[in-house]
């Protein structure tokens, strides 16, 4: 049996993961402006195992538009481009010797709309995470029902505690959001 600290601190960690996801799939949504964040994670085909591209390469941004991307391995050039032209980001690699280099183009309004409305629909789909989050907590609270051990009032402070911890996680999800969404909107 599990006691009220323990529900709750699970509830909070479960919780923490949630928002430690947003906040990295937020860090890949494409803004304006150019971000080593846009393809680090690109997977890359290397000697046939898919390998995160900042594992292969140094990436680096010498303009607000520009992404340079130099490899470790100068044969993982082509494997590196073709990845690129394949991810559906809309950017064009240019090959120079033993780098590439990607210009970032500006995004249109409509496209900057779409991409808001595809980082509230993460910041919700996370909502929704730790709302179930809170509903298997509850669940757990309600357990300790039949020990005895545990009185009814206890019980529903820590539902009171396990609501107040959602609210705190909601809040961070929408200012998290809104902020991705200012810097997308922004020129």
């Amino acid at each position: 049996m599990t006691d009220p600290d323990t529900i709750l601190l699970e509830a909070e960690e479960t919780m923490t993961k949630a928002l430690d996801y947003l906040k990295h799939e937020l860090r890949g949504v494409r803004t304006g402006r150019a971000t080593p964040a846009l393809v680090e994670f690109l997977k890359v085909d290397y000697y046939g195992s898919p390998t995160d591209l900042k594992a292969l390469a140094a990436i680096s941004t010498p303009e607000p538009t520009q992404i340079l991307i130099k490899p470790f391995d100068i044969g993982a050039v082509a494997d590196i481009k073709k990845a690129i032209e394949t991810s559906g980001l809309g950017m064009n690699p240019i090959v120079e010797s033993k780098q590439i280099r990607l210009n970032v183009p500006p995004l249109s309004r409509d496209r900057r709309q779409q991409m808001v409305g595809h980082c509230k629909k993460m910041g919700e789909e996370q909502k929704v995470a730790i709302r179930n989050v809170r509903r298997d907590a509850n669940k757990h609270a309600d357990g300790l029902k039949g020990g005895g051990k545990i009185s009814e009032d206890e019980i529903e402070t820590l539902k009171t505690e396990i609501q107040e911890l959602l609210k705190k996680f909601e809040t961070e999800i929408d200012r998290y959001v809104d902020d991705k969404s200012k810097e997308v909107l922004e020129l």
